[in-house]
């Protein structure tokens, strides 16, 4: 399916999440002097403009980063520094994808993979990252891609999956690709984002996961209301297999805090928990 378009969805409260975790990982990753591959199985356009038709459309961002971009939290400064980079100062007018918010940590000696299917948004990739000689753009789809990068020559990876999930049959896409990409690369880290609109669908992955042999898997969830199956996406997650130590602490303390600031009512709230030990 290529008619998702992220810019219609961009910085909101999933995008929050999703982007504190990324960068939390990154700056694990850049913490070694020996290079790293990014591997973006859904890039998306890697830039997006907050006042354009797209976004003014559903205004997702006003119950996302809005809220938090100016907040004076220290577990929010690096977050916060990634999205003013591609704005003029405080000014709140672009939101980066996850792509140009990897380019901001990726050094001369690492090299990224950034996957975009839809035909005008890999253009407008393909423009975004053209300035970084670090990355390489492919209009394939990302699942399979992935497969072909693995393990890298580097021995060193963080994985970002993050389809739109528009039809039922990528809840086990998104598994067994998973699964795959571990039996090829079982020390890589992979974070895969999640949206729940049907919890049934989250407990059959949380189960696929479990009982794949994979270990050292880690999930955070935010959830704005309670799970309801008639009000589309009302939490997100994120699932990661090799996650650093420290990035368990680091959520724990955050995620109520953001709950507090983005949750709609007495039904937000929030895991940080291990779905699978070490």
């Amino acid at each position: 399916m290529l008619s998702y378009r992220h810019s219609y969805h961009a910085g909101n409260f999933a995008d929050v999440l999703k982007h504190i975790v990324l960068i939390e990982l990154l700056q694990h990753m850049v913490k070694k002097e020996k290079a790293f591959s990014y591997i973006d199985t859904h890039s998306g356009a890697g830039l997006y403009h907050l006042r354009s038709d797209h976004a003014e459309k559903l205004q997702e961002y006003q119950k996302g980063i809005a809220k938090v971009f100016h907040l004076d939290w220290p577990e929010l400064a690096a977050y916060q520094t990634a999205v003013k980079t591609v704005n003029d100062g405080n000014d709140l007018t672009f939101y980066p994808g996850s792509p140009m918010l990897a380019m901001q940590y990726l050094r001369a000696q690492d090299q990224a993979w950034c996957f975009e299917l839809h035909s005008e948004d890999s253009v407008f990739l393909t423009n975004n990252l053209r300035q970084y000689k670090q990355a390489r753009v492919r209009r394939e789809d990302g699942l399979k891609g992935l497969l072909s990068l693995l393990p890298p020559d580097s021995r060193r990876a963080l994985v970002l999956i993050d389809p739109s999930y528009e039809i039922k049959s990528d809840y086990d896409e998104v598994f067994h690709s998973v699964e795959k990409a571990h039996k090829k690369f079982a020390t890589g880290t992979y974070a895969i984002w999640y949206p729940v609109v049907d919890r049934a669908r989250i407990n059959r992955l949380d189960k696929q996961l479990i009982n794949s042999g994979i270990t050292h898997i880690q999930r955070y969830e935010l959830g704005l209301d309670a799970d309801a199956s008639t009000r589309g996406m009302t939490s997100s997650g994120m699932y990661v297999i090799n996650p650093p130590w420290q990035l368990m602490e680091t959520m724990t303390a955050l995620l109520p805090k953001l709950v507090k600031v983005l949750g709609e009512n007495a039904g937000a709230f929030y895991r940080a928990d291990t779905l699978v030990a070490q």
